[in-house]
């Protein structure tokens, strides 16, 4: 198994954990509210502007969502799943951070002529060029 399809499977584990049948993801409360044993919450109100890209009305999202890619790795919980050894660079956790965000059981449940960068940024509120990539993932 490749390390996309592995982290495919575990972006499926973590969303049927905390009940995420439907986009939007709740990247934001999966930050501050984790569930027991898996990470460390984190206070985004402390994060700075300077984190948080916004170009476009979802950036802050994608933003979010690399910051729980990165903070789910370095867990003891990513750490037991082996995600240190998947997640070996930028492009890894942002192809992890798009999973997350745009999970593949749910693009996949979309209509044919719904998978499209403009529709999926609309309804899973991502920016564009994000939805654009993870459509490219899914048909690679």
């Amino acid at each position: 198994m490749d390390y996309r399809a592995q982290l495919e499977d575990l972006t499926t584990r973590i969303l049927e954990m905390f009940e995420v049948y439907a986009p939007p993801v709740p990247i934001e409360l999966m930050l501050q509210k984790p569930l027991p044993g898996l990470w460390e919450q984190i206070d985004i109100t402390q994060l700075s502007g300077s984190f948080l890209s916004v170009k476009e009305r979802f950036s802050p999202r994608m933003s979010l969502a690399r910051l729980l890619a990165r903070h789910i790795a370095v867990s003891e919980w990513g750490q037991q799943q082996g995600l240190s050894t998947l997640l070996q660079d930028a492009d890894a956790i942002q192809a992890f951070a798009r999973m997350l965000i745009m999970p593949r059981e749910m693009l996949l449940g979309l209509t044919a002529s719904s998978r499209n960068p403009a529709y999926v940024a609309t309804h899973f509120e991502v920016p564009q060029d994000d939805a654009s990539q993870r459509l490219i993932e899914l048909i690679e």
